[in-house]
């Protein structure tokens, strides 16, 4: 990674600064329901404020398509912001124009304001010149701290940085190290576990830890493809069958590298994904005609807990079964516990991908964690080597 500038190498005091964060957070009757993302901004905006810095916030929320939807709105963020610092956060109900332009001119050291929603306006999305300008003309300095949108070439992450001296923040610059020492050079034995429903949807990111790992554990629903490509019988379990022969390939080169894969010994299985009733453990690897897999049973956990165990370096995208159902959310469960004990015992652990988080926080480990990361996507997209158009952006 070619050197880019991060908020301790450039001046920043008494400066309007204009920081891209990541406040897409979920929402509930207009109240914030995950502060995460608005929490790991803190640092940046902390170490702003010590330096008596201007500080203008800008962010997306949700998908309003380039129209103004209140539903959308920032407001709410603002006034939970303000809760977290205990400090008052001026709200702008613009985000380019005169009003926004005034407000920002009108900021005293230590001050901070939030603009609203970049995506009411459809240029953000389309990267568009005169938009990126228009916000750049609020400060002096930018930025970039939203590591959950910088895989986006938007005027807010890749644009605004031709215009204005830049940076990355603080959450920024942990994302990429702690990314980046998976990517290049994890600390060995490396263990991987990879879940979710779609092996199409992961295929890249496989493909390349299959590189660097000694063992990759798969899960979720991805799981029941692989499991396919063996002639394993997975009942009615959602397998994607155009996708088998990909399984198969990835089996292959795992054999080729030495890599060993772990698949589910077991399953909890059920009629329907309603039928709570019908939960019952496998024997073994096959799952009975009528039935669908739902979640990894006790002995997948259990032959899991020796590899975690060893392992110096773990990381963890996606869930071990339909974890939004409280009742089939054991297996993942199990992994964040495990994994949270790795990390107590000095193994690196980074997790990445919305489930997997929401596990770790729902378990009250997250602060046990060496590192969860706030992008999904974009931590994907970095771990597969593809170019990130917000982190380009700020290349020297």
């Amino acid at each position: 990674m070619s050197k880019i500038n991060t908020l301790q190498d450039i001046q920043v005091q008494g400066k309007r600064v204009l920081v891209r964060v990541d406040y897409n957070v979920p929402m509930d009757k207009g109240a914030v329901t995950d502060d995460t993302r608005i929490q790991a901004s803190l640092p940046t905006i902390q170490y702003l404020l010590d330096q008596k810095a201007k500080i203008i916030l800008m962010s997306h929320l949700g998908r309003p398509k380039g129209q103004v939807n209140p539903k959308y709105s920032l407001a709410p963020v603002a006034q939970h912001l303000e809760q977290l610092i205990k400090k008052p956060v001026i709200f702008c109900t613009e985000c380019i124009g005169p009003d926004a332009e005034t407000a920002a001119k009108n900021l005293h050291e230590g001050d901070i304001l939030l603009l609203e929603n970049l995506r009411f306006h459809p240029e953000e999305e389309k990267n568009d010149a005169a938009f990126s300008k228009s916000l750049s003309k609020l400060a002096e300095i930018f930025v970039q701290d939203a590591f959950g949108a910088v895989h986006r070439a938007h005027a807010s992450t890749a644009g605004v940085a031709k215009y204005l001296p830049s940076a990355a923040g603080f959450l920024l610059t942990k994302e990429l190290q702690f990314l980046g020492q998976i990517k290049e050079n994890p600390e060995k034995p490396f263990m991987a576990l990879v879940g979710g429903a779609k092996v199409s949807d992961k295929i890249e990111v496989l493909e390349k830890l299959m590189e660097k790992v000694d063992t990759l554990a798969i899960g979720g629903a991805m799981a029941y493809t692989f499991l396919t490509a063996q002639n394993v019988p997975v009942g009615n379990s959602r397998v994607e069958k155009d996708k088998t022969d990909l399984a198969k390939s990835l089996l292959e080169k795992a054999k080729e590298k030495n890599v060993t894969i772990m698949l589910p010994q077991d399953h909890l299985v059920v009629k329907a994904i309603e039928d709570e009733a019908s939960a019952q453990n496998t024997d073994d690897q096959s799952i009975p005609n009528a039935l669908l897999g739902v979640d990894i049973g006790p002995a997948t956990i259990k032959t899991m807990t020796d590899p975690l165990n060893s392992a110096k370096t773990i990381f963890w995208n996606g869930p071990m079964g339909i974890f939004e159902v409280d009742r089939y959310a054991t297996g993942t469960r199990e992994v964040a516990k495990l994994t949270a004990e790795a990390a107590q015992k000095g193994s690196t652990v980074v997790i990445g991908g919305g489930d997997s988080v929401a596990a770790i926080q729902s378990s009250g480990l997250a602060d046990k964690i060496t590192h969860i990361s706030t992008g999904g996507g974009a931590s994907l997209e970095f771990l597969e080597g593809k170019e990130l158009p917000g982190v380009e952006a700020l290349k020297k």
